[in-house]
This record gives structure tokens, C-alpha cells and sequence, in this order.
């Protein structure tokens, strides 16, 4: 998404590189691509995380290409927020296309040199569409709230941080007013992305360690 704020700090890069140690010998080993998703709660970290685990594959020559679901949501950010306050059963999985996500995740896996996909632009309050071009990546990561729930993964990140423990990571990304109707968002989300935990390959806990539930 244009006009994001992504700060990588040493806690997020700990974590992928104890990630990326786990599951290197797998990348190498996979024909053709692999696939990872990193999702969890608003302010947990995920485009950070996501970040610094391209970096780490970077580190060792592996080039990566990241899919941010804010891109895949129906509407732009403003338009968002306003469907919401006026009904606030609009929050949850149906925001996003998380099809077309998913079916980006199979091109990169079926060998394709590029994908023409969405791009918000934050500040204009809109919708237009970019070209990611895939041909040099070996690794695929798509990250967001839902990216639990694609299909097309080898390996599944969880970061099990809830809305209250991400209030401060909120802030510094400053792209929300913090009122009562977001926390009733927040809550919202919580109790449907939680139970996401079970489906992960790789759990980042409260704290940031690096669990592998699999293990």
C-alpha cells in the first residue's frame, strides 16, 4: 500500500532470522517457489515481520517478493472506515478479496513472471493497480490480518499479539484515530483472527520469541 509506514526493529529481525533459519533448507529443497504468510491482529508486527524476513532471505541471496493484503481490500481505506460505522458487520474476512490474493499466491507458484494486482494509494482514498514483477523471487510472502485462511502456503506465521498489547505499534504506524468505535473493530477482529493460531507452522509469541508448533 502506498504511503505506509513500516518500521523494522531489531525484534522483528530476530524473529525472521530464527524463522528463516528453520525453513531455509525447505526453499532451497522446493522446486520453483515457496510461499509464506504471515498474518495476525492490527499493530502486531506483520508488514515489519514480513519485511525483515525478505531481508534475512536477502542476507543469503534468495530474493523475495511481498503481497500486502491492505492492497486486496474492496474498498480503500477511508471508504472502509465509513462502510463500517455503518454497519459494523462489514468487518471481517469479506473486506478483503482474499480470492484474488489467493490466486496471486498460485501464479507465483505456477511460474509466473509478473502478476498485475491492486494498489492503495492511502492518502487519495483509492484503488489503482501495479505490475510485481516475480521473475527474480524464489520466495513469496503474503501478509495481513487473514493470510492464515489462503490456501497456496508452505509455511504459515502466526504473531499471537492482541489489541491491547499492539496499541503502542498502532501509534507509531499514526494511520488511525483511536476511539471507541475502533476498539469495537479491534475486538471484533480479535475473536475472529485468534483462533487463526492452529493453523501455523510458526507462532511468534507476546514477546516476540519464535515458536514451531510443528516441531
Amino acid at each position: 500500500m502506498r504511503g505506509d509506514i513500516i518500521i523494522v526493529e531489531d525484534h522483528h529481525r530476530a524473529a525472521a532470522a530464527r524463522i528463516v533459519d528453520h525453513i531455509a533448507d525447505a526453499v532451497v529443497a522446493k522446486p520453483g517457489r515457496y510461499t509464506i504468510t504471515v498474518a495476525g491482529e492490527s499493530g502486531s508486527g506483520k508488514s515489519e515481520t514480513a519485511q525483515a524476513i525478505a531481508d534475512a532471505f536477502a542476507e543469503r541471496s534468495v530474493v523475495s517478493a511481498i503481497y500486502q493484503q491492505d492492497d486486496y481490500f474492496v474498498y480503500p481505506p477511508k471508504t472502509n472506515d465509513l462502510t463500517r460505522r455503518e454497519d459494523i458487520g462489514w468487518v471481517g474476512s469479506g473486506e478483503v478479496h482474499l480470492d484474488l490474493l489467493d490466486s496471486h499466491l498460485q501464479a507465483a507458484l505456477d511460474g509466473a513472471d509478473e502478476v498485475e494486482k491492486p494498489l492503495v494509494i492511502y492518502e487519495e482514498d483509492r484503488i489503482d493497480h501495479e505490475t510485481m514483477d516475480l521473475r527474480d523471487a524464489k520466495v513469496v510472502i503474503a501478509e495481513g490480518t487473514y493470510t492464515s485462511l489462503l490456501q497456496h502456503v508452505d509455511t504459515r506465521v502466526f504473531i499471537a499479539r492482541n489489541r491491547l498489547e499492539t496499541m503502542e505499534h498502532r501509534r507509531k504506524r499514526g494511520r488511525e484515530d483511536f476511539d471507541p468505535f475502533l476498539e469495537e473493530v479491534l475486538t471484533i477482529e480479535h475473536d475472529i483472527i485468534a483462533p487463526h493460531r492452529e493453523f501455523a507452522n510458526v507462532v511468534i509469541t507476546r514477546d516476540y520469541d519464535v515458536e514451531f508448533p510443528e516441531s
